[in-house]
Order: structure tokens, then sequence, then C-alpha cells
């Protein structure tokens, strides 16, 4: 007897069945074309404003107090050194001086601003050394011009 061998295969697969293609979808009306989504919308740029008014011009400030002095000191204090003012008018204190600005070799110089009274000063060498001789005065208003000797 004759033996058969048994088939691994199988059978085939049934024909696909004929499919016709989806019918092509109508195109959208112009509005819908331009409608956007709502995520994609942009609020309508809003009207311009009128330019704003200009700023009414601003008042003057107000003037210092008082006047200008000017103390201006001919001395030679030699090289390296700085001449300093000591008084009592508010910007000056007997306890610590302020320098003066040094124009040339033999010129010291310092304005103050704002002075209301009369007042007392005196030059220091330095900070350290006072100039000798009583105290020197000025008032508002003045440019005072000095020789003080160390």
């Amino acid at each position: 007897m004759k033996k058969t061998a048994k088939s691994d295969t199988k059978a085939p697969a049934p024909a696909p069945k004929n499919v016709s293609p989806a019918p092509a979808k109508k195109p959208a009306p112009a509005a819908a074309k331009l409608a956007a989504p709502a995520a994609q919308r942009t609020a309508p740029p809003a009207p311009r404003a009128a330019p704003a008014p200009a700023a009414p011009p601003a008042a003057p400030a107000p003037k210092a107090k008082g006047s200008r002095v000017t103390l201006i000191a001919q001395v030679d204090v030699g090289f390296g050194n700085t001449l300093y003012v000591r008084g009592d008018e508010p910007y000056l204190n007997w306890s610590r001086g302020l320098p003066l600005g040094n124009i040339s070799t033999d010129r010291w110089e310092i304005v103050l601003t704002g002075v209301e009274r009369p007042f007392q000063f005196k030059f220091l060498r330095n900070n350290e050394a006072w100039s000798a001789g009583e105290n020197f005065s000025a008032a508002p208003g003045d440019t005072v011009t000095l020789k003080p000797v160390f």
C-alpha cells in the first residue's frame, strides 16, 4: 500500500472583491475655504487711538536758596599737598575739611552754593595744619581771594 503524504500547502486565498475608488469629495464653498479654525483666528486690529496729548511743560526747577560764594586761596602748599577749608557754613564744619580744586601751582578754588548767611572759615594744608592768624569771613554772593600763611 502506498502511502500518500499529506500536503502542507494551504488553499489559495479567495480573490479580492472588486473595490471601486471612493467618490471624490465636492469642493467646499469659497466662504468655507476662507474661514480659519477658531484656534488660528486672530482678533481684528484695534482701531488706532488718537495720539496722547503732549504733557504740559515742566515747571522750572526750584532755585537753590541762598547764593554762591567763591573762595580762592593764592598759596603754594608744595608738590603733593592739598589745601582744605573748614568753617561754620552749612557745607563746612570745624571738624572735617573740604578740599579745594588746584587751578595752578599757587591757586586753589572752591565754590559753595546755597549760602544764606555770612560765615567764618579757615584753610588747612592736607586737612591737618591750620593757616596762621584769625578766621576769614565771607557772605552770600562774595568772591574772596586770600593769601593764607602756613
